[in-house]
């Protein structure tokens, strides 16, 4: 028992139980379920060491090496096996030189907490900055609304600081994700808003590959997995780069084109925007502290997340209506959110 209490004093952790099921079966029949209670600000001992480079992640499920994992030093190219998926994965080259007798601090087995230095140089190198904002645009208001947002947003531009990442995307009917990194001609990529749109196709539509071959295995996610930092730059550049492109693609954009009725409310697709913001993120920055800042002018009405008709014969619910679960939309709704939710803070946990 003292063991276990020396660890939860390292590892600010308390688990119900000290071994985890193998397998499903295992799993569904334990007693009381599996969590965990993290502190996360408690003082780390002394002896907790600080590494000066990015954490090595499995290809698949994102697990970051631990003293569990399996290295196999006998092959030609070292490799780790993943304590969570059993993934195979090879070190990087600076990884070459470890051996049973010059472990990494990371492998040690008295290291089951580690702390790794987050703005260590190669990382800053790869990811140009660990503060993310992704402007998420409503154009389904009127021109007088429209204009203050523009003016706003214009000296939010002016007051963010010059290495934080900046990406816009503009919605209405259509969701329009803005390329930056190319201020001569302005191109934009093009979504319908009632489709939904995976990961996958928005790599292979947003030409993330056009230039190198896309790998055959793991997740992609950022340089270190797959991408080219010119891709990437095309969606996200630093304020001080992207400010006059920016400038100009806000100051021209005009309320959304598509007629509406008198009897019908605007086609949003608030929640395709969303998630394809989402999307992204996840694709280019996956782990940094990044924000989608939405301005919306009006309840989405068109693909995930709807909470109304376009109907204005449809009232939108009152809080009676969700007492009475009375609310069409809202339980398609809130599975869709909470999906959304649970993506972003997955991909903010690898």
């Amino acid at each position: 028992m003292a063991e276990f209490l020396d660890l939860e004093s390292q590892d600010s952790v308390r688990m119900p139980w000290n071994v985890l099921p193998g397998t499903k079966a295992d799993a569904a029949n334990c007693a009381i379920p599996i969590s965990a209670v993290y502190t996360p600000l408690k003082p780390l001992p002394a002896s907790t060491p600080l590494l000066p480079y990015s954490p090595l992640r499995c290809r698949n499920c994102r697990s970051v090496i631990n003293p569990f994992s399996i290295v196999d030093f006998s092959s030609v190219n070292k490799i780790w096996i993943c304590s969570f998926c059993l993934q195979r994965n090879h070190f990087p080259p600076h990884y070459q030189s470890i051996s049973e007798q010059n472990l990494p601090a990371e492998l040690f087995p008295q290291y089951t907490t580690i702390e790794y230095e987050t703005s260590a140089p190669n990382e800053k190198a790869q990811t140009g900055s660990s503060n993310v904002f992704l402007f998420v645009v409503d154009t389904c208001v009127i021109e007088e609304e429209l204009g203050f947002l523009k003016s706003s947003l214009l000296q939010v531009l002016g007051m963010v600081p010059e290495n934080c990442l900046i990406g816009l995307i503009t919605f209405g009917t259509y969701v329009h994700v803005h390329e930056l990194g190319f201020g001569q001609i302005p191109k934009v990529h093009v979504f319908k808003g009632t489709k939904e749109v995976t990961k996958e196709q928005l790599l292979e539509q947003m030409g993330f590959f056009a230039k190198r071959p896309r790998p055959t295995t793991g997740v992609i996610a950022g340089v270190r997995d797959g991408l080219s930092q010119d891709s990437i730059a095309r969606f996200l550049l630093p304020a001080s780069d992207c400010e006059f492109v920016l400038n100009s693609i806000l100051e021209e954009l005009q309320k959304d084109p598509w007629p509406v009725a008198s009897d019908q409310r605007a086609a949003r697709c608030t929640g395709t925007a969303l998630s394809l913001a989402a999307h992204l993120l996840g694709v280019c920055v996956p782990g940094s502290g990044a924000r989608i800042m939405a301005f919306l002018g009006g309840p989405s009405t068109e693909g995930g997340g709807a909470i109304v008709s376009k109907n204005l014969s449809e009232p939108i619910r009152s809080h009676k209506d969700l007492d009475k679960d009375s609310a069409p939309h809202y339980h398609k709704a809130v599975k869709f959110y909470e999906s959304l939710s649970n993506n972003l803070f997955i991909r903010d946990m690898c």
